[in-house]
């Protein structure tokens, strides 16, 4: 029995998998709720629904691999899985597990050819951070790095395989979220080499209780959005820029709409010229131009959810609507009765 079974497995893994041309070329992963129902959606470049698979509960952000129509869902935090899906036939490949004391912190990033797969993680009791890394042959657990911070969220994978981590310094309870250390949290974005080793570093010192949680690559810049924890009759900026081996540089809004986005970004994403900006609690959206000064502001509300396809910008919102976004305003590309959760994941 267990030679057949260790042949089963075996086959499995020679086996051909399909492609994301198979599964009808999504340009988006995307969460949502239905009813009282969880789910992850392949969306078209229009907004369409190619697929849905079921979720065990409320999902965060996805992570795409390269080529395989393959994808991990992660749930949103404290939640604790993370599912390897087979998007053509909805099948659960794998559960990832961190181990005993630690926790997924809701995103992931693969390696450029797809055979890593790195997930943000952090020691339950201290909020350390850690960097997951799996081999996706079998999704078997390698080692994991030290995030160099505190609280890692959103990971990104440069081109030539260096990795980004958005540390945003907050020590949360292990099982309610409660915010543990707001007065002397300190947030940073460190990158890493192919290897785990820390190649740069920044942090905030005048805005240390400015979250930096979310990320988009620009050509060599990265565009990191914030969420403002201190006093929140401050205003301050949610959008900076990062070219690794200078200072990074802040992106304040318009002076009349210091306030617009209530202290809090939850998406971002970047076109050659342009950087966006979500913010559900703010019932807005913000333009930048490439050098981050403030190009246009759009008001929907609770939108969140932000990514580009084909150069152009794609956001979602919790009521189920996917917009189309330009300098000039939102366009609708449809509505469905999901309620799109925060992320909207590019496969590109």
């Amino acid at each position: 029995m267990q030679r057949r079974t260790f042949l089963a497995s075996f086959a499995a893994t020679l086996a051909p998998r399909l492609t994301w041309a198979d599964v009808g070329a999504p340009a988006f992963l995307a969460a949502g709720k239905r009813g009282e129902d969880y789910f992850l959606h392949g969306l078209s470049v229009t907004g369409a629904s190619l697929f849905q698979l079921p979720l065990p509960g409320r999902g965060h952000a996805a992570a795409a691999h390269p080529t395989r129509a393959e994808a991990v869902a992660f749930a949103r935090r404290p939640g604790t899985f993370a599912l390897v899906l087979d998007c053509a036939t909805g099948e659960i490949r794998h559960r990832l597990t961190p181990p005993e004391g630690m926790q997924f912190n809701g995103h992931g990033a693969y390696s450029p050819d797809g055979s890593l797969l790195m997930t943000s993680e952090v020691v339950a009791d201290t909020s350390e951070g850690r960097i997951g890394l799996w081999d996706t042959a079998r999704y078997t657990r390698l080692t994991d790095w030290p995030s160099h911070g505190i609280g890692p969220h959103e990971v990104k994978r440069l081109a030539d395989g260096r990795l980004v981590v958005a540390n945003g310094g907050i020590q949360t309870d292990p099982v309610d979220r409660t915010k543990l250390n707001i007065p002397d949290m300190r947030p940073n974005l460190t990158l890493l080499a192919e290897d785990g080793a820390l190649i740069d570093q920044i942090d905030l010192p005048d805005l240390h209780q400015n979250s930096i949680r979310h990320l988009a690559l620009q050509g060599d810049s990265i565009a990191f959005a914030m969420q403002w924890e201190g006093d929140p009759a401050e205003p301050v900026p949610q959008l900076g820029l990062w070219t690794p081996g200078q200072p990074p540089v802040l992106c304040p809004p318009r002076e009349a709409e210091a306030f617009t986005m209530q202290g809090y970004a939850g998406s971002v994403a970047a076109t050659t010229d342009r950087i966006l900006i979500t913010s559900p609690k703010g019932g807005a959206l913000m333009l930048f131009d490439a050098g981050g000064s403030p190009v246009a502001t759009h008001l929907r509300a609770d939108l969140c959810g932000a990514a580009t396809a084909s150069g152009a910008f794609t956001v979602t919102d919790g009521q189920g609507a996917i917009w189309s976004v330009d300098d000039e305003g939102l366009t609708p590309l449809g509505t469905d009765e999901t309620q799109w959760d925060n992320h909207l994941v590019a496969l590109t």
